[in-house]
């Protein structure tokens, strides 16, 4: 097993290009299938993710030509619409081949979703509402299967504003028959990011980034080029370690637009920030404020995918803070590790209660899912001493190269290899 070695102690100081966005990068991929020609997207992210969908597309018959943060997909002999069990298990975003597979094919068939332990993740929404625009399914052997003769526009209520349900209707009503009107949709950045790149495509949507979307469905799409946002959950992560370790440093490509919940809890624990010419500048060189609550909400609340990060900071603020996990279960899973490191976390259900200690100390710990992994560094980036974060595998889900950013920071932080 591979890992993270930390000496920690060290304040970050400096500045990073951000990497192109996971959340943004998924969906788009999903969605070339649904044009038979070429999609060209720039300023994808290199993360396992993104690897694991390009053996999906070409499992399926796309082409995927990949090239220093460009991949450009060819799916015009795309017709094997299943993802393999093997492929599908190891992340979530598999699912949102659902809603592309139907709009070309007709069909569709995948294990249920994979990725992260971070509690129940229903998919009950996506079937819901792919069901009422003429989907049928089935469960066959564990896997999912879905048909249809044809998907008709129609007026889709989510009972939660699911990003990925979201996605997903959208991409099955880019060729469907008539009006898909999507209420209580989600408001996500990616959420615009992927009815921007469709439009470019030549799909007809308006509304994104409120919370009702209106799809007109197409009867073809063309080739496209375009270039995705920067990631606002790795810039999160970046201002959280430069805070929890009393550094300054400057996020080039960051978009702060996207992060106002963000920059407010920051603004709170005492960083100090503003947008600059060359990026992104925050001063967390003062002690850490405690927050007498923070809740995880949909956007644009504050984001359930910083909330570890955001728990792991908080370990030495002066004073007690509470965390509300308003959006999955179990996503606490980091607690009994940091409480390892000498920090002071309890928890009941979706609380989290911390009190601030002055320090914390090196040890081994382990991620066992994507972000709570990445918390795991930044804890270990404030400790006294060393830290081996194994399970780096996880962490390199969504980071491009964790390790070398932390590095250009002045972090000490290498990558290794466990002995057997």
């Amino acid at each position: 097993m591979e890992y993270f070695e930390i000496t920690g102690g060290t304040p970050l100081h400096g500045s990073i290009t951000l990497q192109g966005s996971k959340n943004a990068a998924l969906p788009l991929m999903a969605a070339s299938i649904l044009h038979p020609g070429r999609t060209t997207l720039h300023h994808v992210p290199a993360i396992r993710d993104v690897d694991v969908m390009i053996e999906i597309l070409e499992n399926i018959g796309c082409t995927v030509q990949k090239d220093n943060g460009t991949l450009i997909i060819d799916a015009a002999k795309a017709e094997h619409f299943e993802v393999a069990a093997s492929l599908g298990e190891r992340m979530r975003s598999t699912i949102i081949l659902l809603g592309s597979m139907l709009g070309r094919a007709g069909r569709a068939k995948m294990p249920f979703p994979g990725g992260c332990i971070i509690g129940m993740r229903p998919i009950d929404i996506h079937i819901t509402s792919l069901g009422k625009m003429g989907a049928v399914f089935e469960e066959t052997d564990g896997m999912l299967c879905a048909v249809t003769d044809g998907l008709c526009g129609s007026r889709i209520h989510l009972r939660f504003p699911s990003v990925g349900a979201t996605e997903n209707v959208i991409l099955a009503a880019v060729y469907a028959r008539g009006r898909t009107r999507i209420e209580n949709c989600a408001k996500e950045p990616e959420i615009a990011e992927l009815c921007r790149f469709l439009r470019e495509k030549g799909a007809k949507i308006e509304g994104e980034g409120t919370s009702c979307i209106l799809v007109e469905g197409v009867s073809h799409l063309r080739d496209s080029t375009y270039t995705l946002m920067p990631d606002r959950i790795v810039a999160g992560t970046y201002l959280f370690a430069a805070a929890a370790t009393r550094g300054e440093i400057c996020l080039e490509g960051m978009r702060p637009s996207d992060m106002e919940s963000v920059l407010d809890v920051l603004g709170r624990m005492g960083a100090v920030y503003e947008n600059r010419e060359d990026g992104f500048y925050l001063d967390g060189r003062k002690a850490i404020n405690p927050l007498p609550v923070v809740c995880t909400e949909t956007y644009p609340g504050f984001p359930t995918d910083l909330q570890s990060q955001l728990l792991a900071t908080l370990c030495v603020a002066r004073g007690r803070s509470v965390i509300r996990e308003c959006i999955f279960e179990e996503r606490f899973r980091i607690a009994p590790w940091l409480n390892r490191m000498g920090a002071d976390v309890t928890t009941d259900g979706r609380e989290a209660v911390i009190e601030g200690k002055a320090h914390l100390s090196g040890q081994m710990v382990k991620a066992q899912e994507l972000r709570g992994g990445a918390a795991l560094v930044i804890a270990a980036l404030m400790a006294q001493g060393i830290t081996r974060v194994y399970g780096s595998a996880f962490i390199e889900r969504g980071y491009e190269d964790l390790a070398g950013d932390l590095r250009k920071l002045g972090a000490v932080i290498s990558k290794k290899k466990a002995e057997r």
